[in-house]
């Protein structure tokens, strides 16, 4: 870990710690006010007195827990040697920083943190005139495809079977889906301008978020689509995900009392990129101008999918039942399949597959799905 990571990492631990200083002051500031309203007038003054305490003593609370932390990150720093590799460039750091991104990426992007991820693609092998580009979940990064191999990776076995070069991304899944979309389109173009040979395939595979995130890409497009000719989503939430509308229920419930507000903002302080799953969202327009917390609100325009493409996708559930409550546990069938009660994504019937007995994080090795990938390609 370099030495600007280790002190912004004193900084974000500093943060928590002083803004559990914060969360109480909060609390107690919504249970006061219940008290205060209760009294009328009767209570003006003692709520006076009451506010300018609590406005001079939490802030000086907040600062002080805030400042240990920072210190101590700051000593550490000055002992990191020059050459220090990124914390990206370890497996450990790599997983820890993809995990922190998915949970507060936006905010580490918009205060230009050295902990935020930016969109990066590494290939493995030599270069073919076929490009099997992998995009990740959220909070994973391109280690995810073979942190937990019990067979030779996706990329491994396309490349030595069907002649694909693997290309790896990695990014901050904190941001808006629709934002990754757009420099994924963005990396493809430079990617494909810059390879050695002439591109004449382009496989996108995307694991989770990640289908979304490669949805998005074609739909902003470039010169790239072109050779597009493949787009895989596994265990894609086209329709949303279930934990993400029950955490968008429990906040707006919080929301309504003064009381419970804070829990509230601790609960709704999650990504924007996590907000994205509520309901799939692939496009600017599904989220731009509105209330990112607003009750359970289906605002998505699913983006069309390209001519010259076909489109598949694979889920998974727990039991051999697709309709299974649970799902793979993150995501339930009839959202990675596209096909719901107000909304079907248009996946063609022979261009999908149900995988019983797996889990969400399954998708990302597994024979059967290896097997069904390497099938569709191969009648292409």
């Amino acid at each position: 870990m370099r030495a600007a990571e280790m002190r912004e990492l004193g900084r974000l631990a500093g943060d928590t710690v002083g803004g559990f200083a914060s969360f109480v002051g909060d609390m107690h500031e919504g249970i006061a006010s219940r008290t205060f309203q209760a009294l009328g007038p009767l209570g003006w003054p003692t709520r006076v007195v009451h506010d300018k305490a609590t406005g001079t003593i939490y802030p000086a609370v907040r600062r002080a827990l805030a400042a240990g932390p920072r210190r101590g990150a700051g000593a550490l720093a000055r002992r990191v040697p020059a050459d220090a590799l990124p914390a990206s460039e370890s497996r450990v750091g790599s997983l820890a920083l993809g995990a922190l991104n998915g949970a507060i990426g936006d905010r580490l992007h918009r205060s230009g943190s050295d902990l935020a991820l930016t969109m990066t693609a590494r290939a493995e092998g030599p270069a073919t005139p076929k490009l099997a580009v992998f995009v990740h979940g959220l909070c994973e990064t391109d280690e995810a495809w073979s942190l937990l191999s019990k067979h030779p990776s996706y990329g491994e076995r396309l490349a030595e079977e069907l002649g694909y070069t693997p290309v790896y991304v990695r990014y901050n899944t904190g941001l808006h889906i629709s934002d990754n979309g757009r420099s994924l389109a963005g990396l493809l173009d430079e990617l494909v301008g810059e390879w050695p040979l002439r591109v004449e395939q382009i496989a996108l595979i995307g694991h989770s978020m990640g289908g979304l995130v490669c949805r998005s890409a074609a739909h902003h497009g470039g010169a790239w689509t072109g050779q597009l000719r493949h787009v895989f989503c596994l265990g894609t939430p086209h329709l949303g995900a279930p934990l993400e509308k029950a955490a968008n229920a429990a906040g707006w419930a919080l929301a309504q009392l003064p009381e419970t507000r804070a829990l509230a903002k601790l609960v709704n302080g999650r990504s924007v990129g996590i907000k994205d799953l509520r309901f799939g969202s692939c496009a600017e327009a599904d989220w731009c101008d509105c209330d990112p917390d607003e009750f359970l609100r289906d605002r998505c325009q699913d983006v069309p999918f390209l001519e010259t493409a076909t489109y598949y996708f694979i889920g998974a559930t727990l039991s051999e039942n697709r309709n299974a409550l649970l799902g793979d546990l993150l995501v339930r069938y009839p959202s990675a399949s596209g096909n719901g009660r107000r909304r079907r994504i248009p996946f063609e019937i022979d261009n999908g597959l149900h995988l019983g007995g797996a889990t969400h994080f399954d998708l990302l090795n597994h024979s059967a799905v290896y097997e069904q990938l390497e099938r569709w390609l191969a009648a292409a």
